[in-house]
């Protein structure tokens, strides 16, 4: 039988013996509950010790390593190891997960705390930095992070008496750090002489600045501030390991084994030694203790948790015990009795009672234990050792019976044969020794088949043969009890096996995945009568299967919770319970087994939530027995959108070309012309892998995307506006539910999401960061005020965003399969649904991560393919469409019933108030009742019901439905193909939109003297469409294949089509009847044109190399052009029809002579005088400015030449529609460029009169039309971006001063002590050198001071603090500008030199001084809002953006009081240049020196970074906020003045334009005012 599909049977995890003692500390507490928090393994545990049971926490996917309590101790936070370790909040009574934590740390977290009202956490890594982190946990985003140490950081703590201060300690350091804005400062302890330098294992906060903190050699270091000023010694003899604050004082646990109370002022109360009491050992060791009122809570290494009550404090009760440390690998259950017996390499054996759940027996051996084995009689308990003996107990009282070493290496399996006479035993050096029982093990026989060591064993019923399995994978059989090799198939085909305990066979082949050959299956344990298998592997993974599976990737349930390997599992004697092992975790998991039968009963138990879903149905190999695919949805899914150039790289191309190009001589290039273009409207939409992406607003106007452009559609008008804030392929769009707000997101490198208001079409706010390669489906909150986004990265990532602040508030992983669809819950905004390949996933947020959990399809059905869903009237009812036309219907995750609702996929559905209406690829829009009952009305998209005013044609009867919106007592649809449509209520159709189906458009054709254009495509149709104000398509034709150009004749009456087959037709321009056609070609035909004046000749040129003439009147081949080297791009007739000029793809210009095709050489000179009649080439001299500077990257595709010859416009494959002056001679000429086709523009045309521009977009599909705005018409429009592709030098004035300072490079002076000595005069006041006479720049001089006093050497004990700042001379004007401001209406002046902001008071003369910097200040600016009255914000040079204390920061600070109020540790490396304060005062504006200059805008009371991007590759001086304005400010410097808007998280800029004044040029800027 093969196991189509999982068992329906289920494990639940019941008990966990063991705890995590080992490199962890601090790890056990009591929660309000009175219960026992603690961790093992990759599991949270509840332990309750009055009803002794237990709960589990399993969010985590590795390891948990540290843990601590919130104040109110009812929430956990738990951090694990990892490649991207998490932290997790979570409630120990309901064990649901409140909030994730991730995207901060490396490796791990090793430690956690809370608060003193627990709004925060702290967080350090196990990274190289040992990171620390502050988080603002509900919301799940982090505050500030800092690198704590070079060393291990061993706790950490709140002050609980200070505000925003904390205090870590680790190997040889305590640091005291304080919080301010995003900044955490640390400084580090002083020792002194009072006690010695070294590693500080835990500490504890108390009042008035104490710290107490427990040290490596049993001392206690009292600190007060910063300095040690006590040592308590000897509070124990070793490391003291934990401390714990409560009430009543302190308690220390240390490596000696005692726990120690102290009162609150750490006068000793009494002590309790463990080792001396009845449970106590020699070497017991306390990891953690926790006193509560009279109960102590401890911990030790060896995995032992003790309850002390203080007044019977010489008996400890013990509530839980494990292994201690070492690979635990041994395990056997009773044969008659619900029990189980473990040993592991800490020597021990042990035997738990799995119904007790506690350790009845335990023996320490002499060696360490690799496998155990227990007698049918229960009698005799056999253990293999790892030195190659064995031993056997008796089980009653653990007695020895017999030890036996015959081999050297560990004995790795051993079992009793099913009658009880013989026992097996399997050794590491590829051996098996058979041993009789009753005659005191003596040994009968050996078998020596195998090459490896042997890892599994099992005897058959009849104890008559033995099957093995070694490390090759090999399966052996042999004769008992002799051990001779069975070699014979046949023999052992009937034999029944007592055991199964094998990883391979023929009987367990399914637990392998597909593709695998790795031994990484550690165990197996069959249950012969549930028919059900579990395996145990190196993941941590347990796996149910149903058994036997012959069919390799089986499917599968399963379950996780141990960390590292699990090394053995077994059913109990009763198949009641599965017991799994785990070897690094050395911890025992008991598992209850529930049969299908019971699991009706307990469904109402929803599926344990965990991050990696613990009952998915996954197998590696899911697609071995799906449905076939629909065909559109397997095109759609193998569309990548993976770009070899994204037009974010753009910039750094040109950076390093520029760089190749520094030689090359520059000529004084033209202007751009003076023409400008204006997008007018665009045929397309896009649906062929788009859906739900059409919508009406509350206007009724329509919104949609296609290509680059989110279009708003007004039908009344027949008129489009267009949002043109994206570069690349939009690929979904959502309508905002209260406002006309719309949300697109795009394809690129990093993909952004931009929200736009469709009544003035602008940007509201970008979000970007989180995605790779694209955005593929969002949605809002019912609200308004989220937005769930979901990408095509490989895992699929879904983040929902707070869209106005930019935020992203949470992010997960959201599946392997693509995704097609996330919905939100319009009554719970925490929830989401996301569906897509064979999945439906069920979200909710906790803090900065969500969880999800899968369908449980049950019985009904089985995971289909979602193309849809919506959510219905209560928050659990959701309904999802698939691929096979089924409507699913869901309450909470599970599936209630399918309705059949389509043929084929349903692509699109809409809730509506009383129901819904759904759309598929049968063509068919169906309206439902509210409950999916019954369908009360369908509609089918067929021609005969096309309404007659209708624009357009229909192409097809019942196209696929990719989209529907309901409103204005319309149904509105998108199809497949490219339409969009208006269905009446009562049936009659309106075509509103249309454009080319699925399939490259490369031809282009406009009309001699009428507004019209012809296009041709891949889609194998033929089309006309009007310009005029009608907009629509005139008439369309379906080709027998495909095609890529055509051309109309000079009278307009005859249209010429060049087909994908090597074929060409002339069809009646009017009807598009056949007139004549020829078949000379095997390839493409790539373009084709008509002489001009009569259009006596028509030349066909074809991607063989050639070009036909054709004679038209004869319809006779009259002469072919030979010589092309590579395929023909572009031709072009002259004036008299005499002469070809040739493009071809090796970007050769060749002519030839008509009509006989010779071929012929023409100087560049002459070719200039000649007259063409049109000009589509894109080489030669005319045009060599069109190819911008990363030609390499990009080629230009098409060109077209105005009738005027002024103006020549052209089409690249990064999608760029460029204007050039005609001629572009020279290179890199100057342009203007557009942008709205994502991909390659394939064409570009003029129309007849130049009045508009028709480009043709290839991968988008879309015709678009473009009006042509003179010269004169002077309205300036947002797309226009004068940008050529190298700036060239000569432009702009120059001035000695502005180039000296935009080459200074600041270079960092204030290193830390540690890095270097400092001696003499400090370097940055050597290279100042104040000359006497120098006077701040203040007309009354002060006085001048008198001589400082120098410390005597006598007076050593004065710290050198003592030196006070009196005076500074000195101004810093010399690379600075805006530094000097009054304050007080005029009494003070601020302004700063070295690292010293000073305030200078006027009428006195006195300075006073803000000395918080470590280096140089470059920039200084003073709020002008009322209500931050004085306050001041610095930016300093700084080293590398590493966020430690000597990166560049920015202080705000108060400038009566010197008070600091922020400080932003920012990412500008090397130092900030310019800050200013906006309108509100609230945000600040910082500039970096580092070489994009980045511009970073800040909350700054929060430390709160909003937005950063990069300001300009030149030096930018100043960058300031508008006065009125939150969210504009320009910047200016090195040749450029640029303005900017902050959307949401976003900044969007465009550049300052000159060349609208008569021969102005672009000059450095300096300054900026408003007016």
């Amino acid at each position: 039988m093969a196991a189509r599909s999982a068992p329906n049977c289920h494990l639940r995890l019941e008990w966990v013996y063991g705890y995590r003692g080992h490199q962890c500390r601090n790890n056990l507490y009591y929660t309000a509950a009175k219960e026992i928090v603690y961790f093992v393994a990759g599991v949270g545990v509840v332990y309750s010790p009055r009803e002794h049971r237990q709960k589990f926490y399993r969010g985590h996917s590795d390891d948990i390593i540290s843990l601590a309590l919130h104040p109110e101790r009812v929430l956990v936070a738990t951090g694990q190891v990892g490649k991207e370790p998490y932290i997790c909040v979570w409630d120990s009574y309901t064990v649901q997960t409140i909030s994730i934590l991730k995207d901060a740390h490396t490796h791990g977290i090793a430690c956690l705390a809370f608060d003193l009202d627990g709004q925060r956490l702290v967080s350090v890594g196990l990274d190289s930095k040992n990171a620390v982190c502050v988080w603002d946990w509900k919301r799940g985003k982090m505050l500030s992070m800092a690198p704590g140490h070079t060393d291990r950081i061993f706790d950490i703590s709140w002050d609980l008496y200070q505000p925003n201060k904390l205090v870590s300690c680790g190997v040889k350091h305590i640091k005291f750090w304080s919080l301010c804005g995003n900044a955490l400062t640390p400084k580090r302890g002083v020792f002194g002489k009072t006690g010695d330098l070294q590693t500080i294992l835990c500490l504890a906060c108390a009042r008035d600045e104490l710290t107490y903190s427990g040290a490596l050699n049993g001392d206690i270091y009292v600190w007060k501030g910063i300095n040690l000023i006590r040592t308590i010694q000897g509070a124990h003899t070793a490391g003291i390991f934990s401390m714990n604050a409560c009430e009543e004082g302190f308690a220390t646990g240390g490596r000696d084994g005692c726990i120690r109370l102290w009162d609150l002022t750490f006068k000793p109360i009494t002590v309790i030694d463990l080792r001396e009491t009845d449970q106590g050992y020699k070497g017991l060791s306390v990891r953690s203790v926790c006193w509560r009122g009279d109960h102590i809570l401890v911990g030790t290494q060896d995995s032992e948790i003790f309850e002390i009550v203080v007044h019977e404090r010489n008996k400890p009760f013990l509530i839980m015990q494990g292994h201690c440390e070492g690979e635990l690998w041994a395990l056997a259950v009773h044969p008659t009795k619900p029990l189980a017996v473990t040993g592991s390499d800490d020597r021990s054996v042990r035997i738990w009672s799995l119904i007790d759940h506690a350790l009845i027996a335990r023996c320490n051996m002499e060696e360490p234990i690799r496998c155990a084995a227990v007698n049918v009689d229960g009698i005799h308990l056999a253990l293999g050792m790892k030195d190659g003996s064995f031993t056997v107990l008796r089980v009653r009282d653990m007695t020895e019976v017999v030890h036996i070493k015959d081999r050297k290496e560990a004995i790795h399996e051993l079992k009793y044969s099913p009658d009880g006479t013989y026992l097996a035993v399997g050794c590491n050096d590829s051996s098996v020794d058979i041993y009789g029982v009753a005659q005191r093990y003596k040994k009968f026989g050996e078998c020596v088949g195998s090459l490896s060591f042997i890892t599994h064993l099992d005897w058959s019923s009849d104890s008559r043969y033995l099957q093995t399995n070694d490390g090759n994978g090999k399966r052996l059989f042999y004769r008992m009890p002799g051990g001779k090799e069975v070699t014979n198939k046949e023999e052992i085909k009937g034999v029944h096996w007592a055991s199964w305990t094998c990883v391979s066979g023929l009987e367990v082949n399914g637990i392998w995945p597909k593709y695998s050959d790795i031994n990484d299956i550690n165990s197996v344990d069959g249950n012969y009568i549930g028919q059900v298998l579990v395996t145990a592997d190196d993941y941590g993974i347990i796996k149910l299967f149903r058994y036997p599976c012959l069919r390799k990737g089986a499917k599968f349930k399963k379950y996780i919770g141990h960390s590292a390997h699990v090394t053995n599992i077994r059913w109990s004697h009763d198949y009641q319970w599965v017991i799994s092992i785990g070897g690094a975790d050395h911890s025992v998991f008991q598992w209850k087994f529930i049969p299908e039968r019971k699991l009706k009963d307990a469904l109402h138990i929803a599926p344990q939530e965990s991050l990696a879903d613990s009952n998915s149905d996954e197998s590696d190999s899911d697609l071995s027995d799906v449905p076939e695919l629909d065909s559109e949805i397997e095109q759609e899914t193998q569309l990548t959108y993976r770009r070899q150039v994204y037009k974010e790289d753009l910039p750094q191309l040109k950076e390093q070309y520029k760089e190749r190009q520094k030689g090359g001589t520059s000529k004084r290039r033209e202007r751009a012309p003076g023409n400008s273009l204006r997008l007018h409207f665009v045929h397309g939409y896009r649906g062929y892998d788009c859906r739900s992406n059409l919508f009406y607003t509350q206007i009724g106007e329509i919104v949609y995307h296609v290509a680059a452009v989110g279009v708003i559609y007004n039908r009344q008008q027949n008129t489009q506006r267009f949002y043109l804030g994206h570069d690349d392929d939009i690929l979904c769009l959502a309508l905002h539910p209260l406002k006309d707000y719309v949300a697109t997101g795009q394809v690129g490198r990093d993909p952004s999401i931009h929200i736009w208001d469709t009544e003035t079409v602008k940007p509201l706010s970008v979000l970007k960061g989180c995605h790779q390669y694209g955005v593929c489906a969002v949605d809002f909150s019912a609200d308004g005020k989220r937005l769930a986004s979901v990408g095509i990265d490989d895992s699929h990532t879904i983040v929902l965003w707070d869209w106005k602040k930019g935020e992203k508030l949470s992010v997960a992983r959201g599946s392997k399969d693509k995704i097609f669809v996330v919905k939100m819950n319009p009554y719970v905004p925490d929830k989401l649904i996301t569906a897509g390949i064979k999945h439906v996933k069920f979200w909710r947020r906790a803090g900065g991560g969500l969880i999800g959990r899968k369908g449980y399809v049950g019985t009904l059905g089985k995971n289909d393919t979602m193309m849809c869903a919506v959510y219905g009237w209560t928050e659990e009812m959701a309904f999802s469409g698939t691929s096979t036309g089924d409507v699913c219907i869901w309450r909470d995750v599970f599936l209630v019933k399918t309705v059949k609702a389509h043929d084929g996929p349903v692509f699109s559905m809409h809730a509506l108030e009383k129901g819904f209406v759904t759309g598929g690829k049968d063509g068919v829009v169906a309206l439902w009742d509210d409950s999916f009952e019954r369908c009360l009305k369908t509609y089918a998209i067929k021609r005969a019901a096309l309404a007659p005013g209708s624009k357009g044609l229909l192409l097809e009867d019942n196209p696929s439905i990719r989209a529907i919106s309901l409103g204005h007592g319309h149904i509105l649809v998108g199809t497949k193909n490219g339409e969009i449509l208006e269905v009446d209520k009562s049936g009659p159709i309106t075509l509103l939109v249309q454009g080319h189906m699925e399939g490259e458009v490369w031809g282009l054709a406009t009309h001699p003297y009428l507004p019209i254009c012809a296009t041709v495509s891949d889609d194998k149709t033929l089309r006309i469409w009007d310009l005029s104000p009608s907009h629509c398509m005139l008439a369309v034709r379906k080709l027998k294949k495909g095609g890529r150009c055509c051309c109309f004749s000079p009278d307009g009456k005859a249209l010429a089509v060049g087909l994908n087959d090597g074929s060409f037709l002339m069809a009646n321009a009017d009807t598009l009847e056949d007139l004549v056609s020829f078949h000379h070609r095997k390839d493409i035909i790539s373009d084709i044109r008509f002489s001009p004046g009569s259009g006596k000749y028509l030349a066909v040129a074809s991607h063989d190399s050639f070009i036909d003439i054709y004679n038209v009147m004869s319809s006779k081949r009259v002469g072919i052009c030979k010589g092309a080297t590579s395929y023909i791009t572009h031709v072009d007739w002259d004036i008299r029809g005499k002469l070809l000029q040739v493009n071809t793809g090796a970007k050769e210009q060749l002519f030839f002579e008509a009509p006989r095709g010779k071929k012929q050489t023409i100087p560049s000179v002459e070719v200039e005088k000649i007259c063409w009649a049109s000009w589509t080439s894109v080489l030669g001299l005319c045009c060599e400015g069109i190819w911008p500077v990363i030609g390499e990257v990009t080629d230009i595709t098409a060109s077209c030449l105005t009738s005027d010859k002024m103006v020549l416009a052209t089409g690249d494959d990064l999608g760029f529609v460029k204007l050039f002056r005609y001629p572009a001679k020279g290179k890199f000429g100057k342009f203007k460029r557009y942008v709205a086709h994502s991909t390659h523009v394939t064409n570009v045309r003029w129309t007849y009169d130049d009045s508009m521009l028709v480009t043709l977009g290839g991968a988008d599909m879309s015709l678009m039309v473009w009006t042509n705005e003179m010269e004169g018409y002077r309205e300036k429009r947002p797309c226009d971006s004068e940008e050529s592709d190298t700036d060239s030098e000569e432009d702009g004035g120059y001035d000695s001063d502005v180039t000296r300072e935009n080459e200074i490079s600041y270079t960092i002076r204030a290193l830390s002590t540690n890095i270097r000595p400092m001696f003499g005069v400090k370097p940055h006041l050597q290279q100042k050198e104040p000359s006497v006479d120098e006077r701040p720049p203040v007309s009354r001089a002060p006085p001048r001071p008198e001589k400082l006093q120098t410390n005597n050497v006598g007076k050593k004990k004065r710290p050198i603090e003592d030196l006070v700042l009196e005076l500074v001379f000195g101004y810093r004007g010399r690379d600075c500008r805006n530094n000097v401001h009054y304050l007080n209406d005029g009494d003070d002046i601020i302004y700063h030199t070295a690292s010293i902001g000073i305030l200078h008071n006027v009428a006195t003369g006195t300075q006073s001084f803000y000395q918080e910097h470590n280096d140089d200040i470059l920039c200084l600016t003073v709020n002008q809002h009322p209500k931050f009255i004085n306050v001041v914000a610095t930016g300093q040079v700084g080293d590398l953006a590493d966020m430690s204390a000597t990166a560049p920061s920015i202080h705000i600070w108060d400038a009566m009081n010197k008070q600091t109020l922020s400080i932003l540790r920012c990412y500008h490396s090397k130092g900030v240049c310019s800050v200013s304060f906006s309108a509100t005062g609230k945000l600040l504006l910082s500039v970096g020196l580092d070489p994009e200059h980045t511009i970073t805008i800040w909350r700054w009371q929060e430390g709160a970074k909003i937005a950063s991007r990069a300001g300009h590759n030149r030096r930018i001086f100043v960058a300031e906020f508008r006065p009125d304005s939150d969210s504009q400010f320009v910047s200016v410097g090195v040749k450029h003045v640029k303005f900017w808007t902050l959307a949401g998280r976003a900044l969007l800029s465009k550049k300052g334009l000159v060349s609208t004044l008569e021969d102005a040029r672009m000059q450095t800027m300096l300054a900026v005012a408003f007016e």
